[in-house]
Protein backbone atom coordinates (compact mmCIF):
# COMPACT_ATOMS: atom_id res chain seq x y z
CA UNK A 1 0.00 0.00 0.00
CA UNK A 2 1.52 3.46 -0.39
CA UNK A 3 1.98 6.00 1.99
CA UNK A 4 -0.82 8.16 -0.03
CA UNK A 5 -3.25 5.57 0.41
CA UNK A 6 -2.75 4.39 3.69
CA UNK A 7 -3.06 8.48 4.16
CA UNK A 8 -6.45 8.65 2.71
CA UNK A 9 -7.81 4.86 4.72
CA UNK A 10 -6.01 6.67 8.02
CA UNK A 11 -8.16 9.82 7.76
CA UNK A 12 -11.19 8.07 7.29
CA UNK A 13 -10.99 5.50 9.64
CA UNK A 14 -10.13 8.44 12.24
CA UNK A 15 -13.43 10.26 11.39
CA UNK A 16 -15.27 7.28 11.83
CA UNK A 17 -13.58 6.68 15.08
CA UNK A 18 -14.05 10.09 15.97
CA UNK A 19 -17.72 10.21 15.76
CA UNK A 20 -18.05 6.61 17.56
CA UNK A 21 -15.90 8.11 20.44
CA UNK A 22 -17.82 11.12 19.80
CA UNK A 23 -21.07 9.97 20.78
CA UNK A 24 -19.75 7.85 24.09
CA UNK A 25 -18.31 11.75 25.30
CA UNK A 26 -21.66 12.99 24.65
CA UNK A 27 -23.16 10.06 27.02
CA UNK A 28 -20.32 10.15 29.66
CA UNK A 29 -21.09 14.18 29.67
CA UNK A 30 -24.95 13.72 30.07
CA UNK A 31 -24.09 11.29 32.89
CA UNK A 32 -21.50 13.46 34.87
CA UNK A 33 -24.44 16.16 35.05
CA UNK A 34 -27.15 13.84 36.23
CA UNK A 35 -24.90 12.35 38.56
CA UNK A 36 -24.26 15.44 40.16
CA UNK A 37 -27.64 17.05 39.99
CA UNK A 38 -28.70 13.94 41.44
CA UNK A 39 -25.90 13.81 44.66
CA UNK A 40 -26.72 17.56 45.00
CA UNK A 41 -23.05 18.04 44.08
CA UNK A 42 -21.25 20.98 42.23
CA UNK A 43 -21.14 20.33 38.74
CA UNK A 44 -17.81 21.41 36.93
CA UNK A 45 -17.79 24.66 34.85
CA UNK A 46 -18.99 23.65 31.58
CA UNK A 47 -15.56 24.66 30.07
CA UNK A 48 -13.81 22.02 32.52
CA UNK A 49 -16.05 19.57 31.14
CA UNK A 50 -15.17 19.91 27.53
CA UNK A 51 -12.08 20.69 28.06
CA UNK A 52 -11.95 17.00 29.98
CA UNK A 53 -13.95 15.81 27.09
CA UNK A 54 -12.25 16.11 23.87
CA UNK A 55 -9.02 15.32 26.26
CA UNK A 56 -10.48 11.94 26.69
CA UNK A 57 -11.89 11.55 23.19
CA UNK A 58 -8.44 12.30 21.73
CA UNK A 59 -6.22 9.95 24.10
CA UNK A 60 -9.26 7.11 23.12
CA UNK A 61 -8.53 8.29 19.27
CA UNK A 62 -4.85 7.91 19.73
CA UNK A 63 -5.04 4.58 21.22
CA UNK A 64 -7.72 2.83 18.90
CA UNK A 65 -5.71 4.54 15.77
CA UNK A 66 -2.62 2.76 17.35
CA UNK A 67 -4.25 -0.40 17.45
CA UNK A 68 -5.22 -0.06 13.72
CA UNK A 69 -1.88 0.88 12.78
CA UNK A 70 -0.32 -2.03 14.48
CA UNK A 71 -2.32 -4.16 12.82
CA UNK A 72 -1.80 -3.08 9.47
CA UNK A 73 1.86 -3.20 10.30
CA UNK A 74 4.04 -3.42 7.52
CA UNK A 75 1.69 -1.09 5.28
CA UNK A 76 2.44 2.43 5.00
CA UNK A 77 0.49 2.70 8.10
CA UNK A 78 3.72 2.78 10.06
CA UNK A 79 4.84 6.34 8.44
CA UNK A 80 1.83 7.74 10.19
CA UNK A 81 3.83 7.70 14.07
CA UNK A 82 4.55 11.55 14.02
CA UNK A 83 0.87 12.08 13.27
CA UNK A 84 -0.72 9.60 16.08
CA UNK A 85 1.62 11.53 18.41
CA UNK A 86 0.20 14.75 17.40
CA UNK A 87 -2.77 13.71 18.31
CA UNK A 88 -1.75 12.47 21.95
CA UNK A 89 0.07 15.81 22.27
CA UNK A 90 -3.12 18.04 21.93
CA UNK A 91 -4.48 15.03 24.37
CA UNK A 92 -1.83 15.81 26.70
CA UNK A 93 -1.85 19.42 26.71
CA UNK A 94 -5.83 19.62 27.17
CA UNK A 95 -5.37 17.07 30.35
CA UNK A 96 -2.71 19.38 31.58
CA UNK A 97 -5.11 22.47 31.15
CA UNK A 98 -7.77 20.62 32.95
CA UNK A 99 -5.43 19.39 36.12
CA UNK A 100 -3.41 22.43 36.33
CA UNK A 101 -7.41 24.17 37.43
CA UNK A 102 -8.41 20.91 39.55
CA UNK A 103 -5.14 20.40 41.63
CA UNK A 104 -4.28 23.53 42.14
CA UNK A 105 -6.06 25.39 44.33
CA UNK A 106 -5.79 28.95 46.61
CA UNK A 107 -5.20 26.60 50.05
CA UNK A 108 -2.51 24.26 47.61
CA UNK A 109 -2.49 21.11 45.65
CA UNK A 110 -6.02 19.05 45.38
CA UNK A 111 -4.44 15.73 45.46
CA UNK A 112 -7.98 14.15 46.20
CA UNK A 113 -8.02 10.05 44.75
CA UNK A 114 -8.89 10.73 41.34
CA UNK A 115 -6.84 13.47 40.89
CA UNK A 116 -3.80 12.16 41.79
CA UNK A 117 -4.71 9.16 39.81
CA UNK A 118 -5.61 11.58 36.80
CA UNK A 119 -2.27 12.92 37.62
CA UNK A 120 0.13 9.88 37.30
CA UNK A 121 -1.86 9.15 34.02
CA UNK A 122 -1.17 12.34 32.41
CA UNK A 123 2.12 11.96 33.70
CA UNK A 124 2.58 8.52 32.05
CA UNK A 125 1.15 9.58 28.75
CA UNK A 126 4.19 12.51 28.80
CA UNK A 127 6.19 9.52 29.30
CA UNK A 128 5.09 7.20 26.75
CA UNK A 129 5.14 10.33 23.98
CA UNK A 130 8.60 11.32 25.07
CA UNK A 131 10.15 7.88 24.78
CA UNK A 132 8.02 7.32 21.56
CA UNK A 133 9.93 10.42 19.89
CA UNK A 134 13.80 8.33 20.16
CA UNK A 135 12.38 4.45 21.35
CA UNK A 136 9.98 2.02 19.36
CA UNK A 137 7.31 2.09 22.90
CA UNK A 138 4.35 4.18 21.16
CA UNK A 139 2.48 0.64 21.36
CA UNK A 140 2.09 1.01 25.13
CA UNK A 141 -0.65 3.86 24.15
CA UNK A 142 -2.73 1.19 22.88
CA UNK A 143 -3.36 0.13 26.75
CA UNK A 144 -2.45 3.13 28.32
CA UNK A 145 -3.98 6.06 26.33
CA UNK A 146 -7.73 5.03 27.02
CA UNK A 147 -6.67 4.32 30.59
CA UNK A 148 -6.05 8.10 30.73
CA UNK A 149 -9.10 9.20 28.92
CA UNK A 150 -10.96 6.89 31.84
CA UNK A 151 -8.98 8.54 34.85
CA UNK A 152 -10.38 11.75 33.29
CA UNK A 153 -14.15 10.77 33.55
CA UNK A 154 -13.85 9.53 37.16
CA UNK A 155 -11.97 12.62 38.25
CA UNK A 156 -15.02 14.69 36.53
CA UNK A 157 -17.96 12.03 38.11
CA UNK A 158 -15.95 11.76 41.64
CA UNK A 159 -14.22 15.10 42.38
CA UNK A 160 -12.59 14.28 45.74
CA UNK A 161 -10.75 16.69 48.13
CA UNK A 162 -7.01 15.91 49.96
CA UNK A 163 -5.40 19.38 49.89
CA UNK A 164 -1.66 19.84 50.83
CA UNK A 165 -1.13 23.32 51.93
CA UNK A 166 1.38 25.34 50.31
CA UNK A 167 2.87 26.14 53.91
CA UNK A 168 4.19 21.63 53.17
CA UNK A 169 5.91 22.24 50.16
CA UNK A 170 8.18 19.13 51.25
CA UNK A 171 5.12 17.29 51.41
CA UNK A 172 4.06 18.50 48.24
CA UNK A 173 7.59 17.76 46.32
CA UNK A 174 7.28 13.85 48.47
CA UNK A 175 4.07 13.41 46.89
CA UNK A 176 4.84 14.50 43.26
CA UNK A 177 7.94 12.52 43.28
CA UNK A 178 5.71 9.19 44.23
CA UNK A 179 3.52 10.08 41.35
CA UNK A 180 6.09 10.25 38.80
CA UNK A 181 8.03 7.22 40.06
CA UNK A 182 4.62 5.47 39.96
CA UNK A 183 4.06 6.71 35.91
CA UNK A 184 6.58 5.48 35.14
CA UNK A 185 6.71 2.41 36.68
CA UNK A 186 3.74 1.57 35.21
CA UNK A 187 5.10 2.03 31.34
CA UNK A 188 7.61 -0.24 32.75
CA UNK A 189 4.46 -2.67 34.09
CA UNK A 190 3.02 -2.26 30.33
CA UNK A 191 5.73 -3.04 28.56
CA UNK A 192 6.79 -5.95 30.55
CA UNK A 193 2.98 -7.55 29.92
CA UNK A 194 3.67 -6.54 26.05
CA UNK A 195 7.43 -8.42 26.27
CA UNK A 196 5.33 -11.75 28.35
CA UNK A 197 2.76 -12.02 25.45
CA UNK A 198 6.42 -11.92 22.58
CA UNK A 199 7.78 -14.35 24.82
CA UNK A 200 4.89 -16.54 24.71
CA UNK A 201 4.29 -16.35 21.23
CA UNK A 202 7.88 -17.00 20.62
CA UNK A 203 8.61 -19.88 22.14
CA UNK A 204 5.03 -21.28 21.67
CA UNK A 205 6.70 -20.99 17.69
CA UNK A 206 3.41 -18.58 16.84
CA UNK A 207 5.43 -15.59 15.58
CA UNK A 208 2.78 -14.14 13.66
CA UNK A 209 -0.04 -11.50 13.97
CA UNK A 210 0.62 -8.18 15.68
CA UNK A 211 4.23 -9.80 17.38
CA UNK A 212 5.88 -10.07 14.09
CA UNK A 213 5.85 -6.04 14.16
CA UNK A 214 7.22 -5.60 17.91
CA UNK A 215 11.17 -4.85 17.82
CA UNK A 216 13.57 -8.36 19.04
CA UNK A 217 13.32 -9.77 22.62
CA UNK A 218 16.45 -7.74 23.10
CA UNK A 219 15.19 -4.38 22.37
CA UNK A 220 12.21 -4.70 24.46
CA UNK A 221 14.30 -6.34 27.18
CA UNK A 222 16.46 -3.23 27.06
CA UNK A 223 13.63 -0.73 26.81
CA UNK A 224 12.09 -2.41 30.42
CA UNK A 225 14.61 -2.32 32.17
CA UNK A 226 15.31 1.39 30.84
CA UNK A 227 11.99 2.03 32.49
CA UNK A 228 12.25 0.46 35.63
CA UNK A 229 16.19 2.35 36.35
CA UNK A 230 14.49 5.72 35.93
CA UNK A 231 11.32 4.80 37.95
CA UNK A 232 13.34 3.39 40.60
CA UNK A 233 15.81 6.31 40.99
CA UNK A 234 12.44 8.45 41.12
CA UNK A 235 11.20 5.87 43.83
CA UNK A 236 14.47 6.64 45.84
CA UNK A 237 14.11 10.08 45.81
CA UNK A 238 10.74 9.72 47.29
CA UNK A 239 11.11 7.70 49.70
CA UNK A 240 14.39 9.66 50.61
CA UNK A 241 11.62 12.93 50.47
CA UNK A 242 9.01 11.27 52.53
CA UNK A 243 11.81 10.47 55.79
CA UNK A 244 12.83 13.96 55.51
CA UNK A 245 9.71 15.90 55.45
CA UNK A 246 7.21 13.24 57.09
CA UNK A 247 6.69 13.82 60.69
CA UNK A 248 6.52 10.29 61.48
CA UNK A 249 6.50 8.22 57.62
CA UNK A 250 5.42 5.02 60.14
CA UNK A 251 2.13 6.85 61.69
CA UNK A 252 -0.57 4.40 61.82
CA UNK A 253 -2.18 6.25 59.07
CA UNK A 254 1.35 5.79 57.43
CA UNK A 255 2.43 2.28 57.98
CA UNK A 256 0.96 0.15 55.16
CA UNK A 257 1.76 3.09 52.19
CA UNK A 258 5.51 2.96 53.91
CA UNK A 259 5.88 -0.49 54.27
CA UNK A 260 4.80 -1.43 50.67
CA UNK A 261 6.87 1.40 48.89
CA UNK A 262 9.60 -0.09 50.68
CA UNK A 263 8.76 -3.10 49.56
CA UNK A 264 8.20 -1.93 45.64
CA UNK A 265 11.68 -0.21 46.39
CA UNK A 266 13.27 -3.50 47.45
CA UNK A 267 11.93 -5.63 44.54
CA UNK A 268 12.79 -3.05 41.90
CA UNK A 269 16.48 -3.07 43.64
CA UNK A 270 17.31 -6.51 43.86
CA UNK A 271 15.74 -6.68 40.40
CA UNK A 272 18.39 -4.34 38.91
CA UNK A 273 21.12 -6.11 40.80
CA UNK A 274 20.36 -9.11 39.36
CA UNK A 275 20.04 -7.42 35.60
CA UNK A 276 23.53 -6.36 36.42
CA UNK A 277 24.97 -9.06 37.95
CA UNK A 278 23.35 -12.49 37.06
CA UNK A 279 21.63 -11.47 33.63
CA UNK A 280 18.10 -11.61 34.18
CA UNK A 281 15.98 -11.32 31.86
CA UNK A 282 12.56 -13.32 30.14
CA UNK A 283 10.48 -14.56 32.56
CA UNK A 284 12.56 -13.51 35.76
CA UNK A 285 12.27 -10.28 35.34
CA UNK A 286 8.83 -9.94 34.22
CA UNK A 287 7.68 -11.55 37.38
CA UNK A 288 9.58 -8.98 38.88
CA UNK A 289 8.41 -6.34 37.87
CA UNK A 290 4.69 -7.00 38.16
CA UNK A 291 5.20 -7.98 41.40
CA UNK A 292 6.98 -4.50 41.89
CA UNK A 293 3.93 -2.72 40.75
CA UNK A 294 1.06 -4.38 42.21
CA UNK A 295 3.41 -2.87 45.61
CA UNK A 296 3.03 0.06 44.18
CA UNK A 297 0.09 0.42 43.29
CA UNK A 298 -1.32 -1.05 46.63
CA UNK A 299 1.28 1.80 48.54
CA UNK A 300 -0.14 4.21 47.04
CA UNK A 301 -3.79 3.98 45.23
CA UNK A 302 -4.33 1.17 47.40
CA UNK A 303 -4.15 3.23 50.61
CA UNK A 304 -5.85 6.22 48.97
CA UNK A 305 -9.28 4.47 48.80
CA UNK A 306 -9.36 2.94 52.35
CA UNK A 307 -8.56 6.42 53.44
CA UNK A 308 -10.47 9.04 51.50
CA UNK A 309 -13.43 6.63 49.88
CA UNK A 310 -13.73 4.16 53.15
CA UNK A 311 -12.89 6.11 56.37
CA UNK A 312 -13.12 9.08 54.77
CA UNK A 313 -9.39 10.79 55.95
Amino acid sequence: MSQAAAGSEFYEASERLYVSVLSEFRAVAARIVGHAEASGTAVYPMQNLIVGGVSALLYTLTGGLLALRLSKEGTGWSALKPALLTIAVAAIVLHSTLLYQAILVPEGMNLGLFNALSLAALLGAMWLVISSMVEPVENLGIALLPIAAVTIVLALLFPSEHVVPHTQPGLESHILLSIMAYSLLALAAAQAVLLAIQNRHLHNRQPGGFIKSLPPLVTMEALLFQMIGGGFALLSLALISGFVFLDDIFAQHMVHKTVLSIAAWAVFGILLVGRWRYGWRGRTAIRWTLSGFTALVLAYFGTKVVLELILNR
